[in-house]
C-alpha cells in the first residue's frame, strides 16, 4: 500500500519525527537545501553561460531577475533517493522548518521532485507526538509570499557581494568579500576599535571608608563601606564625569589627585561623622521574557562562556530531539500551553507562593513574518525537568536545557522584592571643608523568579555593587565613628569592545541580520580574516580597516545601518504580500537616481570608475609623527599589514590589537631586526651569505642576485628550531649544502636528503620515506637510509610514533573524548580524535582553555565535513543507492504475475 511521505532537513529530525508517526508514513530527510544559486559562473548551465546570467553566476537582472538554480554532490544523490521513495508515495508532506528559510526549501523540494501526488506543507515549533500530529491534521499549502521574501533575500546577498567583491580584489586584497550584512557588522566592530584608538584616559583618586555606629560596645557595632560623594556640596568626579577624550563633561565637578585625597583623608582623620540623610524604599524586579535566538545566544556566551556557532548546534540537537522548541525566532510569546506547562512546574517545585498571580506575556513588535510565533522553551505540554533530560543527553545539551528551562519557568514567576536602602554622611574637616560620604544597599526580601533563574550576570546587566549589602539600622542624626579612610585611585577605561554575545544584541538593536543569521555572520568574519578574537572579546584586524574604509567612503549607503535594516523591512513586507518581489529587486538594483544620488540603486553606485577609488589612500592608516617628525604609517599589502617611517618598514604581529599600536610601539617593531642581514662570507665561493624574512618564512641566501641576470642565488629554509636572529654563518653554510647526496644503491640510483613542505625526508627516485627530524638532513647514513627504503612504506602517519601533544586541556563536552592541542602542517590546533579545528589568529596554543577549544570545535561541527569527507560520504550515499534501485528492480522481476 503507498504511504505518505514526509520530508524532513535533517537525519536527526527524521529519526525522531518516524517513531512519532509509526509505520503508516515513510519519513526521509532532505539534508537541508537541495539546490542553490551556482557557486561560479563555471557551474552555469552551458546555454545561460552568457552575459548577466553568467557574469553573476545564476542571476540575470535584465530579465526579471531570473535565476539558475543547481543541484550538487550530496545533494544530487539525496534527490534521487527522494525521487524513489516518491514514486511509491501516495501524498508528500513538505516538513522542513517554519521559518522563510523553511519555506524555501520547501519550495525547491517542490521544484525539484515535480509530485504527481497531493502535496502539503507541514510546520511544527516543537518535535512531540501531539504537535506532530497537529502538524499532519493542520497542514497548508506552501506559502508562496514567504518563498518570494526568502529568494529575494538570496538574490539581494548575490548581487551585494558580487558587485562589490570585485572592488575590494582590485584595491585592497585579491579574494576578499563583502556582505550584506557581514560588512556592516565588520564595521560595527571596527569603529569600536576607532573610538578605543580615540580614547584618552584621564584619572582621578577618592576616598572609601569603614564606618561604625558610636556605640560603648564595640561587639555590637556592625561596619559598613561608604565612599566620598561631595566636598563643599560639589559632586566628586567618577568614572561618569569624564568624556572619552579625558575631559570633564561639567566644570562644577571636583577632581582630586592622589595627594589632594591624601591630604583630605588626613583633615577627617579623628572627625566624627553624622547620619544626614536615611531613604528608604521597595525594589521590585520583574523576571526577563523566555528566550528568543539572540538572548538565547547572549546568556550562554555570559553565563555558560559558548559562541554563537557552538550555542546553536547544541540547541538544534535538542530540538531535533523533542526536548525543546524551535530555536530560530524573535518571538518572546508563550503559548497558553507552555504557560500552563511552566506554572505547573513551578507549583510543583518551587510552591504555590512563587507562582505569578496570573500568566505573563512579553509580547514584542515583530514584524518578521518569516519567523516561528513562540519563544524557544521546553519542549511539550508538561515541561521535563533539567534532571530528566541530563541523563539522556550529553554534558553540552543538558547545561544548555536547563538555561532554557530555568529562564522559561522564571518568566511566570513572581517578581523578586526587596528593601533598597541610601545613606548620606557628613564630616567637617579640621580645615572646615564640608564632605559627604555615601553608600547604599538592597536587601532582597522574597527571591521570586530568581529562585530559578538568577538575574544580573547576563550581558551588559553586571550584579550591583548595591545588591545584597546590608547596612545597620541608621537614623539622620546618629553619630559614626570613621575606623579607615583609604585613598582609591581610578583610571577611565576605553569602550569596552564586542563580544559575539554583545555584537548580537548590536545588530538586532538595530534590525539587522535574523536569528537564523547570526551564528553564521560571526563564524563569516572571523574566517574572512576581518576579525579575531582575544578571549571572548571581537578584534578587528587592519584588513577590517581597509575594506570598511573603502565601503564608508566609496559606498557609503551599502554599509549604512539604517539602510540595511530598512531592507530587512522590505523583505518581511514582501512576505506580507505588502511588496512584489521583482518591482522591489529592479528598484534596489537598478533605481532611478543618478550614481550621485544617495538612492541610487546597486549598479549605479558600484559603478564608480576605479581609478577615482586611491588604492594606497584606502590602504593607508596614520598613527602618529615621532618626535623628529616622521609619520608612523600602517600600510595594508598584499602579504600583510606592516609599518612604514620613511624607507623603514616593519611587518605587525597578525595578534597585536590596532589600539595597542602606539607610536612608541611602532617604533619598537621598527627597531627589531629585519632579518636582512649579512651572516659572512663563503669561503669556498667568497659570496657573502645572507639571512633573510621571506613571503614562506625566514631563509639564508648565497650572494646576491646580479641585475639584468635570470639566475638567482641559491637559498634554503631556516629549520623550525632556528630564529633569524640567532643563526650563524657556520648554520647557514650546512642549510645551503641541502640537498645532501647521501650516497646510491647497488643499481646506482642516487639518494638525496631534503626538506620539504611536509618535513625532512629521503628521496630515491619516485621513492620517499619521511625522517624523523631536520637534523637527520645531515647524519642520516647510506646504511640507515637502505634500511627505510627496503621496509614497506607506510602511510602518512604510520611511519613515525606520532608526537606527543603541545597541551591537553580536558574532555570535551560534545563526544566526551580528552581534547589536546598538536602541531600540524599548518600551524597548531585542537582536536577530540574525531573533529579538528585549527587555532585562529590571536589564539595561542598557552593561553587556548577548553572553554575555547570547545567552541573552536563546535564551529568546525557546524560547517559540516570538509570537502574530502563529503565527497567520501556523498560517493557510499551513491553507491547505496544504486544498490537499493536493483535491489528494489530484482524484488519487482520477482513479483508474482
Amino acid at each position: 500500500m503507498p504511504k505518505p511521505l514526509v520530508i524532513v532537513e535533517s537525519p536527526a529530525k527524521a529519526r525522531t519525527i518516524a517513531g512519532y508517526l509509526g509505520q503508516e508514513y515513510v519519513v526521509e530527510s532532505s539534508i537541508g537545501h537541495v539546490r542553490d544559486l551556482p557557486a561560479s559562473p563555471a557551474e552555469v548551465p552551458e546555454e545561460y553561460r552568457s552575459g548577466e546570467m553568467a557574469r553573476l553566476a545564476g542571476v540575470d537582472p535584465e530579465n526579471d531577475f531570473k535565476t539558475i538554480y543547481i543541484s550538487r554532490g550530496r545533494a544530487k544523490d539525496q534527490i534521487k533517493k527522494l525521487r524513489l521513495l516518491l514514486k511509491d508515495a501516495s501524498e508528500l508532506y513538505l516538513a522542513t522548518d517554519e521559518d522563510r528559510e523553511g519555506e524555501s526549501i520547501a519550495w525547491h523540494l517542490h521544484e525539484v521532485l515535480k509530485p504527481r501526488v497531493p502535496v502539503r506543507r507541514m510546520v511544527f515549533h516543537e518535535i512531540t507526538p501531539q504537535a506532530i500530529q497537529r502538524a499532519v491534521d493542520e497542514s497548508r499549502d506552501i506559502d508562496l509570499p514567504l518563498v518570494d521574501a526568502q529568494e529575494t533575500r538570496r538574490i539581494v546577498d548575490r548581487l551585494y557581494g558580487w558587485e562589490l567583491s570585485p572592488v575590494l580584489w582590485r584595491r585592497v586584497r585579491q579574494g576578499l568579500s563583502a556582505g550584506r550584512v557581514q560588512s556592516v557588522a565588520t564595521r560595527l566592530v571596527v569603529e569600536r576599535e576607532r573610538e578605543r584608538m580615540a580614547f584618552r584616559p584621564a584619572g582621578w583618586s577618592d576616598l572609601e571608608g569603614d564606618f561604625v555606629p558610636a556605640a560603648s560596645d564595640d561587639d555590637d557595632r556592625v561596619a559598613f563601606t561608604a565612599g566620598l560623594h561631595a566636598v563643599d556640596d560639589r559632586r566628586v568626579a567618577d568614572r561618569n564625569s569624564f568624556d572619552q577624550q579625558g575631559n570633564l563633561k561639567k566644570p562644577d565637578v571636583v577632581v582630586l589627585d592622589e595627594a589632594g585625597a591624601t591630604g583630605l583623608a588626613a583633615r577627617l582623620d579623628g572627625k566624627p561623622f553624622t547620619v544626614t540623610s536615611v531613604e528608604q524604599r521597595p525594589w521590585t524586579e520583574r523576571p526577563k521574557p523566555p528566550f528568543m535566538t539572540s538572548t538565547l545566544q547572549q546568556a550562554a556566551s555570559s553565563k555558560l562562556r559558548w559562541g554563537a556557532a557552538r550555542t546553536m548546534q547544541v540547541a538544534q540537537r535538542l530540538y531535533e530531539n523533542g526536548y525543546i522548541t524551535y530555536m530560530r525566532t524573535d518571538s518572546t510569546t508563550l503559548s497558553e500551553t507552555a504557560i500552563n506547562a511552566a506554572r505547573a512546574a513551578i507549583a510543583s517545585r518551587y510552591g504555590q507562593e512563587f507562582l505569578a498571580d496570573g500568566p505573563r506575556q512579553y509580547a514584542r513588535k515583530v514584524k518578521n513574518a518569516q519567523e516561528a510565533h513562540e519563544a524557544i522553551r521546553p519542549a511539550g505540554d508538561e515541561f521535563r525537568s533539567p534532571e530528566e533530560v541530563s541523563a539522556a543527553v550529553d554534558v553540552d545539551e543538558a547545561r544548555l536545557y536547563d538555561l532554557i528551562w530555568r529562564r522559561t519557568v522564571a518568566s511566570q514567576m513572581r517578581d523578586a522584592l526587596g528593601q533598597r536602602t541610601s545613606v548620606v554622611l557628613a564630616a567637617t574637616s579640621s580645615t572646615g571643608e564640608r564632605v559627604d560620604f555615601q553608600t547604599s544597599g538592597t536587601v532582597i526580601t522574597f527571591a521570586g523568579h530568581r529562585r530559578a533563574y538568577g538575574e544580573g550576570d547576563d550581558v551588559d546587566e553586571g550584579a550591583s555593587d548595591e545588591q545584597d549589602r546590608r547596612l545597620p539600622p541608621l537614623v539622620e542624626g546618629d553619630v559614626l565613628d570613621a575606623n579607615e579612610l583609604r585613598v582609591r585611585s581610578h583610571t577611565t577605561s576605553p569602550p569596552n569592545r564586542y563580544t559575539e554575545a554583545s555584537l548580537v544584541k548590536a545588530l538586532e538593536e538595530l534590525g539587522i541580520g535574523r536569528p537564523s543569521t547570526y551564528a553564521a555572520i560571526l563564524s563569516t568574519i572571523q574566517d574572512r580574516g576581518y576579525v579575531f578574537k582575544r578571549g571572548s572579546s571581537l578584534i578587528p584586524t587592519w584588513l577590517a580597516f581597509a575594506v570598511i574604509g573603502l565601503l564608508e567612503t566609496h559606498f557609503p549607503r551599502l554599509v549604512d545601518y539604517r539602510f540595511t535594516a530598512e531592507l530587512e523591512d522590505d523583505l518581511d513586507a514582501i512576505a506580507r504580500r505588502e511588496k512584489e518581489r521583482v518591482p522591489w529587486l529592479r528598484d534596489f538594483y537598478f533605481g532611478d537616481a543618478p550614481a550621485t544620488d544617495g538612492k541610487a540603486g546597486l549598479r549605479a553606485l558600484v559603478t564608480v570608475k576605479l581609478d577615482e577609488i586611491d588604492a594606497r589612500e584606502v590602504n593607508s592608516f596614520p598613527i602618529g609623527t615621532t618626535e623628529d617628525g616622521d609619520d608612523v604609517v600602517v600600510r595594508v599589502g598584499r602579504y600583510g599589514p606592516y609599518l612604514q617611517k620613511g624607507e623603514e618598514r616593519a611587518s605587525i604581529p597578525e595578534d597585536l590589537p590596532p589600539d595597542e599600536l602606539t607610536v612608541a610601539r611602532a617604533l619598537e617593531l621598527l627597531a627589531e631586526p629585519s632579518g636582512d642581514r649579512a651572516l659572512g662570507e663563503d669561503p669556498d665561493t667568497g659570496l657573502q651569505v645572507f639571512a633573510k624574512a621571506g613571503r614562506f618564512g625566514p631563509y639564508v641566501q648565497l650572494g646576491e642576485q646580479e641585475e639584468g641576470s635570470k639566475v638567482r642565488p641559491k637559498t634554503a629554509s631556516l629549520f623550525k628550531s632556528m630564529t633569524l636572529d640567532s643563526v650563524t654563518l657556520e648554520d647557514a653554510l650546512r642549510l645551503l649544502q641541502l640537498p645532501r647526496t647521501v650516497g646510491a644503491d647497488e643499481d646506482g640510483n642516487e639518494i638525496t636528503a631534503l626538506n620539504g613542505r611536509y618535513g625532512p625526508y629521503i628521496k630515491r627516485k619516485e621513492d620517499t620515506r619521511s625522517l624523523d627530524s631536520e637534523d637527520e638532513l645531515f647524519t642520516v647514513s647510506l646504511e640507515h637510509a637502505l634500511a627505510m627504503f627496503a621496509a614497506p612504506k607506510l602511510r602518512r602517519g604510520q611511519q613515525r610514533v606520532a608526537a606527543p601533544p603541545l597541551k591537553e586541556l580536558g574532555e570535551d563536552p560534545v563526544s566526551g573524548k580528552p581534547v589536546v592541542v598538536k602541531e600540524g602542517r599548518f600551524g597548531p590546533y585542537v582536536t577530540d580524535g574525531e573533529t579538528n579545528a585549527s587555532l585562529r589568529a590571536g589564539d595561542s596554543v598557552e593561553e587556548i582553555t577548553m572553554e575555547r577549544a570547545a567552541e573552536l570545535l563546535a564551529d568546525r561541527r557546524a560547517k559540516g565535513p570538509t570537502k574530502k569527507a563529503a565527497r567520501k560520504k556523498a560517493a557510499a550515499s551513491k553507491k547505496a543507492t544504486k544498490k537499493a534501485t536493483a535491489a528494489k528492480q530484482a524484488a519487482k522481476k520477482k513479483k508474482p504475475e
